[in-house]
């Protein structure tokens, strides 16, 4: 378990969630509000304007995701090196706010590929240090809540982003390339909220000053180690969100209404995840878990056999939930479960882990979905969760 500061908080101070926090969810908002009004359409951008395969659209996310999780690992060892988080998390931001142009610029899929490898760059450099920076901020008794709520708010940007690009997109005429113009103008506001409105407390001076060594990793423990495995396994079980846009244009939804499919999601998403991260906090995380397994495995299935527009809905409805139920969850398991000193090392090692499953998850269901049909994709990617429940169930509750 991780150490506390010797001073321990009241009963209300340990509940309380840090304005810091609420910094971080703000700038997590306004990025995602930009990064998902390109994210919403790109996936018909590439094969509707660019004339890209779905194998294609699997391998740039794939690739884009997992030049994410490689930047993580770098960037949560160097974090915990200097004892300082928020430098690297603002170029992260600023990385991917400087990407955003690109989208505008590309005229084939190498070029999205490249404009989607710098703005997931900048999403592994700012990830383990932010997740890491809360951490620090928050006592063992609020991180269900403080994590939830920074998700919570990361998500209110996921569907005001799609939200945006459709009322864009009807107002502008389907100018694709305005509105990943446009886009950048959250992005820039991301940075400045950040730069302004964040602090973060001071340098601990136990943080290691050399990278992370064999005998570190054994320190993290065992139970930090199955963490890892059951988010990496869940993470190949849930492919990138740009499949489920192509599952919902293919049951007939239109090509401007594409973002819709992310607006659903993240509405359920945002709603659920701080008060299932807040009930985490009084309840057994490891059940918690396993029923956020269980509906996964009912949305791909839903997923997988939808006769109609407004059945994927439901299925993409479902999938939220899931997410609600296991992103802020496995932070804050991941956070109990490691020491402070190597904190943001342990965020960057599992968020590697989950970047390489959601590369090859992203492929295979490109490829999946390319010779075999929609259908294969969702089923395997039930298959794949009910191993990671299987993984699950025999760990201690923690």
């Amino acid at each position: 378990m991780s150490s506390e500061s010797a001073a321990q908080p009241s009963r209300a101070e340990d509940r309380a969630v840090p304005r810091t926090v609420w910094a971080l969810g703000l700038v997590s908002l306004l990025m995602d509000t930009s990064s998902e009004m390109i994210h919403g359409l790109l996936p018909v951008f590439l094969v509707s304007v660019l004339g890209a395969s779905t194998a294609t659209v699997g391998l740039i996310e794939g690739v884009g995701e997992g030049t994410a999780s490689i930047s993580r690992l770098f960037s949560g060892w160097l974090s915990d090196r200097l004892g300082r988080r928020k430098a690297l998390t603002v170029a992260g931001y600023g990385l991917s706010a400087l990407s955003k142009p690109l989208f505008a610029l590309a005229i084939n899929a190498p070029l999205v590929l490249a404009a989607r490898f710098s703005d997931r760059v900048g999403k592994g450099i700012r990830g383990a240090p932010r997740d890491a920076l809360i951490s620090d901020l928050v006592p063992a008794g609020s991180r269900g809540a403080a994590y939830g709520l920074r998700q919570a708010l990361d998500t209110v940007g996921a569907f005001a982003g799609p939200l945006t690009a459709m009322a864009l997109m009807a107002a502008l005429n389907n100018d694709f390339r305005l509105v990943f113009w446009l886009a950048l103008i959250p992005a820039l506001l991301s940075v400045l909220v950040l730069v302004i409105g964040v602090r973060e407390p001071p340098h601990r001076s136990s943080a290691p000053q050399t990278p992370v060594r064999i005998d570190e990793c054994r320190a993290l423990g065992r139970a930090y180690w199955a963490i890892v495995a059951v988010g990496a396994l869940l993470t190949l079980a849930r492919f990138s969100e740009a499949f489920l846009i192509l599952r919902a244009q293919g049951a007939g939804l239109p090509l401007a209404l594409a973002p819709l499919v992310l607006v659903v999601m993240n509405v359920v998403y945002a709603g659920s995840a701080y008060p299932l991260g807040a009930l985490s906090d009084r309840a057994n995380r490891r059940r918690l878990l396993a029923l956020g397994f269980a509906t996964l495995i009912a949305a791909d299935l839903i997923l997988a056999w939808a006769p109609n527009l407004w059945v994927v809905m439901g299925g993409v409805a479902v999938w939220g939930l899931h997410l609600g139920m296991t992103q802020g969850l496995l932070a804050a398991l991941v956070a109990d479960a490691c020491p402070m000193s190597l904190r943001a090392s342990a965020f960057g090692v599992f968020n590697f882990a989950s970047g390489v499953a959601l590369l090859v998850a992203s492929v295979l269901a490109g490829l999946l979905w390319a010779w075999i049909g929609p259908s294969a994709t969702f089923i395997a990617g039930a298959a794949f969760t009910v191993l990671g429940l299987s993984l699950l169930l025999p760990l201690r509750s923690t």
